[in-house]
């Protein structure tokens, strides 16, 4: 992660504290990590919209096709899908209002948190969802227990 992408545990924080969010990264054949995040969210009582442009339903849920789309308000978008990909959904979120961006690690992008910065945008990079929701499972608690001692958390 590059200095300008730094996250700090106030935006963590604040992210896992808005209960409605929307998930882009959700597959059809439900292999994906944007699934485990989805189904994670969703078991820890937050209501969550998967988002993906083909699907009309995933894991049991109705779709929205994209951020445009969406059934209700969210307070924020997490993002599980190539950092291409989070450079135009970014831009998705911005023109629907959405102001919390995490990209989980993997999505993020200098271009897409750059983009998120200039435009009053809270954003999270790089980080995984996983180890700050809680109750945290034994692995994400693991690695987050192994970011610890290598100071690589949000402070």
């Amino acid at each position: 992660m590059t200095p300008d992408m730094k996250n700090t545990r106030n935006d963590v924080d604040d992210f896992l504290c808005q209960r409605t969010l929307a998930v882009v990264g959700v597959s059809r054949s439900g292999k994906k990590f944007g699934n485990a995040v989805y189904c994670s969210l969703r078991a820890k009582g937050y209501s969550v919209i998967p988002v993906h442009p083909a699907a009309e339903t995933l894991e049991g849920d109705r779709c929205a096709a994209n951020l445009q789309h969406l059934p209700e308000p969210v307070d924020g978008v997490v993002l599980v899908v190539p950092p291409a990909e989070s450079e135009k959904l970014v831009r998705e979120a911005h023109a629907a209002g959405i102001r919390r961006i995490w990209m989980q690690q993997g999505a993020e992008s200098p271009a897409a948190v750059q983009f998120c910065r200039e435009h009053g945008m809270s954003v999270i990079a790089g980080e995984c969802l996983l180890m700050f929701a809680e109750p945290a499972e034994w692995m994400h608690r693991a690695h987050r227990w192994v970011w610890k001692h290598l100071q690589k958390l949000p402070t």
